[in-house]
């Protein structure tokens, strides 16, 4: 018996004769946010779609806690929100959500409370009795993840859930993941990899229907090397890599894209590498924007060896 909150074994799903999912198997447990990721048409909306129950494979078995998706079982334990998540515009948020609510088993006093709970967390206590077509587009997708979000579901499926919003409902939004995890398990569909680095130590990535092996984990610590990322504000590259190069612990210097730099090092030469760059950077006055641990998320996926 598996201990796994998803299992999918050789999924498949094909439109009109071609493969939008091929042969994808991956169990996951619960914890902390997992990452979707792949290049528009790679199936990232397709696999949402048949975990969330409205899509049926065409082969292959998918089980959520043991059970299909779409079971009444999973009713409250299981919340998605589509790419295009539409609100009726005929009723009023909290109407809306109160019927959500009221569909989970919630007696009306009492969906009428989780309500107000839910569009608290996204911090939507204004405007509430407001019908969807004068809400922002930020709003309006702040009530769909209220919505994902009534009877404290185990596990959350967003496909793209921040795209088209401002950086302050963006971070709204990366909040309320944050403060969920990992008490529910978010699975996250989206292009910003940025955010989704912020959010999630595991990656599914999906290309051409498949899913690739750099997935679940993407353990870049390996054989003793560990990484720092630099961006860089000045210094030209050439000479900053031949300064860097020569640091004790340091075993090798990239450079993947302007302005960045990627220090491969041994942390059992020089456990302080960072403390060691910054000294090596103040010295040439070379000014940089920021040194992360790790490689980007960008960087782990499409730049691996």
């Amino acid at each position: 018996m598996t201990s796994s909150i998803i299992h999918c074994q050789q999924l498949t799903h094909v439109y009109s004769g071609k493969a939008a999912l091929a042969n994808v198997s991956f169990e996951l447990d619960a914890g902390e946010p997992v990452g979707l990721v792949g290049p528009n048409g790679a199936g990232k909306t397709t696999l949402l779609s048949i975990l969330s129950g409205i899509l049926r494979p065409t082969s292959g078995t998918v089980r959520l806690f043991g059970q299909p998706p779409g079971a009444t079982q999973l009713i409250g334990k299981v919340a998605a929100l589509p790419q295009v998540a539409r609100l009726d515009p005929s009723f009023t948020i909290i109407e809306q959500l109160i019927f959500y609510a009221r569909l989970q088993g919630f007696t009306r006093t009492q969906a009428a409370l989780e309500a107000g709970r839910v569009l608290e967390e996204v911090s939507l206590t204004e405007g509430t009795h407001e019908k969807p077509p004068a809400l922002s587009h930020g709003m309006a997708k702040r009530v769909a993840i209220a919505q994902t979000l009534i009877g404290k579901p185990a596990l959350v499926l967003l496909d793209e859930p921040t795209a088209g919003l401002d950086p302050v409902n963006v971070r709204t939004v990366r909040a309320i993941i944050t403060e969920r995890s990992p008490a529910t398990t978010f699975i996250i569909s989206s292009h910003d990899l940025a955010e989704l680095d912020r959010l999630c130590k595991h990656i599914l990535l999906l290309e051409n229907a498949v899913l690739q092996p750099q997935t679940i984990g993407l353990n870049e610590e390996q054989a003793g090397t560990r990484f720092i990322t630099l961006q860089m504000e000045t210094g030209p590259a050439r000479e900053v890599i031949a300064e860097l190069q020569v640091l004790e612990g340091v075993l090798q210097v990239t450079n993947p894209q302007k302005n960045e730099l990627v220090v491969a090092y041994d942390p059992n030469l020089q456990p302080q590498m960072d403390l060691q760059l910054m000294q090596c950077l103040n010295s040439h006055h070379w000014q940089y924007r920021q040194l992360t641990h790790g490689k980007t998320l960008e960087e782990k996926l499409f730049f691996h060896d």
